[in-house]
């Protein structure tokens, strides 16, 4: 992909082919790579929500899925956007990368929180909220991932 871009790069206009050095290149590539993971965090916290919400309520329910879905990303991320990057025992580094995604998280559960609280189809169909608040946190996200967690 990152061949792919740089050779498109080549075809914009001399004003775009500015714009597009390989080093934003790499980050874009990157970027993409981050939202794929996240992608299937969204599928595993959706999963989550639905299996646990009968049992432990929506909000609980959902706090569980964010701790499921952000330990999947983080694998994820480790072994492929990331990959080489980071440093220090695993099992810091999981700890550094929960803690950093506090942001998103509250970004994430807080939009999560008033749609299923206020939007009745969000309450019914809680994919929307979980949908909202995965794009609520995802820059946050990225910008902290890449520069503390995977430096």
């Amino acid at each position: 992909m990152h061949g792919m871009l740089l050779r498109i790069a080549t075809q914009l206009p001399p004003p775009a082919r500015q714009f597009a050095s390989p080093a934003r290149i790499a980050t874009l590539v990157q970027f993409l790579m981050f939202g794929t993971v996240g992608t299937v965090g969204f599928l595993v916290d959706t999963a989550t929500v639905y299996a646990l919400r009968r049992s432990l309520g929506l909000y609980v329910a959902g706090m569980a899925a964010y701790l499921v879905a952000a330990s999947v990303t983080w694998i994820l991320n480790r072994v492929w956007t990331f990959r080489g990057l980071g440093d220090g025992p695993v099992h810091r580094q999981w700890a550094r990368f929960l803690v950093v995604n506090l942001g998103g998280l509250v970004l994430n559960r807080g939009t999560y929180a008033l749609l299923v609280t206020f939007v009745p189809l969000c309450a019914e169909q809680p994919v929307f909220a979980t949908a909202a608040g995965a794009v609520a946190g995802m820059f946050v996200n990225f910008t902290l991932n890449r520069t503390i967690v995977f430096r």
